[in-house]
């Protein structure tokens, strides 16, 4: 027996809905929405460091080898990190950027220095190992001269002298030499004691008295960064330490050029109260001294351009709450070939650009009272893809004028 299709009573079932609800099906022939506009900024928690020079905190601006560079009286000063106590502070703030590099395998951990490593010290006390003979030998040769001392024999070695009877020297020594003997095969035994020297190891390791840190991971940029360093900010308390008792701890290092392929780096620094206990650490990534956007950034949100430039007017506002201040440019989007477009004068001369208190661009003029309007269409062009910070007067957003230079401009 046929069966008939349901597909027809599910379109009359599907019509009849759309009449009783007021849908209607879309026209054939509707052009596709616009596609949704591209994630162009990033908003991210960031942070600055402070180096104390004198009675100042001065911003570091820049990481050269191992010394922090800061604008100290429009001069440029290095801080070594090495040596002397440095004081350092983090001013941590929201940061909008359109930079950006991508961290993958990020790992932070406890180590141990050389020094305070159970394994490698287990090494060292290994049967066979240079230090294991010194030992033996030492204790060895120590055994035999206090014999031959109390022997009452003259003896020289090591650059000391040993002054007695010369009588019993010969049957003392051969008591040293046997004595000696005996203390040598007790220490090769228990150094062979593999078993005994483990036990210790794995006791010594159950303590966890960790006095290092260890950060590695790799970075990339789409964007070459020509000069890049990295800080890594941690947070620990010692091992017994009352609540509320955390430290902070600082590490900056300057990097070799990053591009699109993968650079692994390595931190691992010691110092460390031993037992200590690491509480959390974010790495910071910064180029020429700006901070970037890393998909590993604390608090980090994708924005729009239009996005990116509600939340910059927003925070102009917020800052200057109840006070009075002048439209200036803070976000742009100017043609590629506008150098070559314009002369070298058109480029640092100053233009004034009306601007709404919705920080739009209107039109720009080559005088501030905005009577001589500029007749480049090239130039007027390209002050429309700027934004502005709105004037202020009282902390509320007003119409104005701001000064453009193209040259000044790095937005």
């Amino acid at each position: 027996m046929k069966t008939r299709s349901s597909a027809p009573f599910r379109c009359v079932i599907a019509a009849a809905a759309a009449v009783l609800t007021g849908a209607t099906a879309p026209a054939a022939d509707a052009p596709p929405p616009p596609p949704a506009p591209p994630k162009t900024h990033t908003l991210f928690m960031g942070a600055d460091l402070e180096v104390q020079v004198k009675q100042d905190f001065c911003r570091v601006r820049d990481v050269s080898g191992d010394a922090f560079v800061v604008n100290d009286s429009g001069n440029d000063r290095s801080i070594p990190m090495s040596g002397a106590p440095v004081s350092l502070r983090v001013q941590q703030s929201l940061k909008l950027t359109t930079a950006s590099a991508t961290v993958t395998n990020l790992k932070g951990e406890r180590t141990y220095t050389a020094s305070n490593d159970p394994v490698k010290r287990f090494m060292r006390e290994q049967p066979g190992s240079a230090a294991q003979t010194a030992v033996g030998m030492a204790d060895g040769n120590a055994m035999l001269m206090s014999n031959l001392k109390a022997a009452g024999g003259t003896i020289k070695a090591g650059g000391r002298v040993y002054e007695g009877g010369i009588g019993t020297i010969g049957s003392r020594a051969t008591q040293a030499q046997q004595e000696a003997a005996t203390a040598g095969m007790a220490n090769f035994s228990e150094a062979n004691n593999i078993g005994a020297y483990a036990s210790r190891m794995q006791a010594e390791l159950d303590k966890e008295l960790f006095d290092a840190m260890e950060v590695t991971f790799e970075v990339s940029s789409e964007k070459p960064l020509t000069d890049p360093y990295v800080v890594i900010i941690a947070r620990y308390h010692e091992q017994d330490a009352a609540p509320g008792k955390s430290r902070n701890w600082i590490f900056a290092k300057a990097l070799a050029p990053i591009d699109q392929n993968p650079r692994k780096v390595k931190v691992r620094e010691g110092g460390f109260p031993p037992g200590f206990v690491m509480e959390g650490y974010k790495v910071h990534l910064y180029d020429h001294g700006v901070e970037l956007a890393t998909n590993v950034a604390d608090k980090r949100v994708a924005l729009t351009r239009d996005e990116a430039f509600q939340y910059l007017v927003i925070e102009h506002i917020a800052n200057h709450k109840g006070a009075d201040a002048p439209a200036a440019p803070v976000m742009g989007r100017l043609p590629p070939d506008l150098p070559a477009k314009l002369q070298a004068g058109q480029l640092s001369q100053p233009y004034y650009v009306t601007v709404t208190k919705d920080g739009l661009p209107g039109e720009a003029f080559a005088d501030a009272s905005c009577k001589e309007k500029v007749n480049d269409p090239y130039l007027q062009a390209a002050v429309q893809g700027l934004r502005f910070k709105p004037a202020l007067q009282k902390g509320r957003p007003v119409a104005g004028v701001a000064q453009v230079k193209f040259s000044d401009l790095h937005l």
